[in-house]
């Protein structure tokens, strides 16, 4: 509570008549140094938000006397680096994409500049250095759904996956166990026969009666021999790759639901000297056609 100001018998300085539980608090000025540096803080301060924006107003924010932004100043120095690149970036744009990794120049700038384009937009789903993970194809290897050749890749980064893009890929597998196409039963020795022909059949004698029913209802798309069709974005069945998983449970349940995953078109998000490097770039991770 507040006391009296009076001077302190022990330490010699005045109190500031503030005393709590007996305890009276003295009244130590800050150091000279300390409140001149405090001083010279609010001047820059003041100055800097009379140079420079600072203050917020109903329709923005004060310009400043100097007139200068950080926002313009990386507009300006992205803008002069784009200047820079511009005529590797044309040279890509004219450069049919099958002759793209004929030229080293080009190649160096399609790794460095594919690269980042494929972290800020690509590896969200297909992992970093198109590793892949369930759902979402691997990159680096050379197992292609709709064709690994370097056309190939471009029209699928384009155009994308069952979207609603008029050119986007399209194909449908139909739901076997949902819409009633075959039993359970069926259903059952289908997967037994997929799975053999990887060599990873558990049950030789359902793996043999789904033979025929494999001919009549998958061969059309994935082959006789589910060597795929990459025209009809029908996987191989064959290589032990699997997307989705390769244990039985897994293929049955693809073949009762059917799998319809989806890839945007990035033709309408991205330019397309960016989608050009960005295809150059996936069919240079190592499973490129």
């Amino acid at each position: 509570m507040p006391t009296k100001i009076e001077k302190d018998s022990a330490t010699g300085r005045m109190t500031t008549g503030h005393e709590w539980d007996g305890i009276k608090e003295l009244n130590t000025p800050l150091p000279k140094w300390w409140l001149y540096t405090f001083y010279v803080c609010i001047l820059f301060a003041v100055v800097y938000s009379v140079l420079y924006p600072s203050w917020p107003s109903l329709s923005g924010h004060t310009g400043g006397v100097l007139g200068w932004t950080q926002r313009e100043e990386l507009a300006a120095r992205l803008a002069e680096e784009k200047s820079r690149l511009q005529p590797v970036v044309a040279k890509i744009e004219a450069t049919p994409i099958d002759e793209i990794r004929n030229s080293p120049d080009l190649m160096n700038y399609v790794q460095a500049a594919g690269r980042v384009a494929f972290a800020d937009n690509c590896a969200a789903c297909h992992g970093a250095g198109g590793a892949g993970t369930v759902g979402f194809p691997t990159l680096a290897d050379d197992d292609w759904i709709w064709g690994g050749k370097p056309d190939q890749i471009l029209q699928t980064v384009m155009f994308g996956i069952r979207n609603t893009n008029p050119e986007s890929r399209v194909s449908d597998m139909p739901r076997f166990g949902v819409d009633q196409i075959l039993d359970a039963q069926q259903i059952d020795d289908v997967a037994e026969h997929v799975l053999s022909l990887s060599g990873a059949a558990t049950d030789p004698a359902a793996a043999e009666r789904g033979t025929q029913l494999y001919a009549d209802n998958c061969s059309v798309c994935h082959g006789e021999k589910g060597e795929g069709i990459p025209d009809m974005g029908a996987p191989r069945l064959n290589d032990g790759i699997w997307l989705y998983g390769g244990d039985k449970a897994t293929v049955v349940e693809t073949i009762t639901y059917a799998r319809r995953g989806s890839m945007p078109a990035w033709s309408e998000r991205l330019d397309p000297a960016t989608v050009k490097i960005l295809a150059a770039y996936v069919h240079a991770l190592g499973g490129g056609q």
